[in-house]
């Protein structure tokens, strides 16, 4: 008679394990098959992508290594074989020559944003912004911070800019260069330059909105800064790859993109327009 009872009671909880087994599968998919990506991302991304990866995370349950610093070095460390399965450059001419080089896969590129320059000072900064460059030649400045241009695209397009205001030469002794636009804004921002060129993203983030003020550098005086994604030929996760590519094309995180300043090129915006409007309904 025990040994029917003991029985039965084993049945009763093998039932019960084999309910509460069937209902932890249900409630966690996305934590058994979450995955992550290695993201390569240019430093003007570094508030606005913050967003984005938790949105992400939060709509797939996969999570994303997002790794900042100027595009040439990024380049180079692709070119080297560095471990990233998406590129986020700063210009679209990098993701350009990797394609030319075989190291991505082939169509994926995508301008996702163009980037804008703004020049920012502190608060307690008695300058003038509203002189725009000009205001750059007050004799009180003595360290002016722009990205290096011999690898981050922004730098490039200061140094653009302030040649077409015809002030380059003039204040060009008093540069000092970060290694991409996110330690260009540690500078000014802790007081080691007096003024930054730097991008109007890192201007609207929350760690400087508060903490300095800021003018546009109209667009026409510079080369646009045009900036496209592209998935790495050599990513170990190509199909995670692939959806965080379509999530960036998302109407969302467009909008998102755009409150940190960014705006997405003509050719993209159509391109997605037109990929919407021949989908399936």
């Amino acid at each position: 008679m025990n040994l029917i009872l003991d029985r039965k009671r084993a049945k009763v909880v093998l039932r019960a394990l084999f309910a509460l087994a069937t209902l932890l599968c249900m409630w966690l998919p996305a934590a058994a098959g979450a995955a992550e990506i290695k993201v390569a991302a240019a430093a003007d991304l570094t508030f606005a992508f913050q967003d984005v990866a938790a949105r992400f995370q939060e709509q797939t349950g996969n999570s994303i290594e997002l790794s900042y610093g100027s595009s040439g070095n990024f380049f180079a460390q692709i070119q080297n074989g560095a471990p990233f399965d998406l590129f986020f450059s700063a210009d679209v001419g990098y993701p350009k020559k990797l394609e030319a080089a075989g190291l991505i896969e082939p169509g994926t590129i995508y301008e996702y944003a163009s980037g804008k320059l703004v020049i920012w000072v502190p608060n307690a900064s008695k300058l003038d912004l509203n002189r725009g460059l000009a205001e750059l030649l007050d004799p009180g400045i003595r360290k002016i911070a722009i990205a290096n241009p011999q690898h981050a695209p922004y730098g490039v397009a200061a140094v653009a800019a302030m040649r077409h205001a015809a002030v380059y030469d003039k204040i060009k002794s008093k540069l000092v260069l970060g290694e991409n636009i996110s330690q260009t804004a540690e500078f000014v921002q802790s007081g080691n330059a007096d003024a930054g060129i730097l991008a109007l993203s890192l201007a609207l983030a929350p760690a400087m909105k508060d903490k300095g003020r800021y003018v546009e550098i109209p667009a026409t005086d510079y080369p646009p800064i045009i900036q496209a994604a592209a998935i790495l030929k050599s990513s170990r996760n190509q199909q995670l790859a692939n959806q965080f590519m379509k999530f960036i094309k998302q109407p969302d995180t467009i909008a998102l993109m755009a409150r940190y300043g960014f705006s997405i090129p003509k050719n993209s915006a159509a391109e997605r327009n037109e990929s919407a409007t021949s989908a399936p309904r």
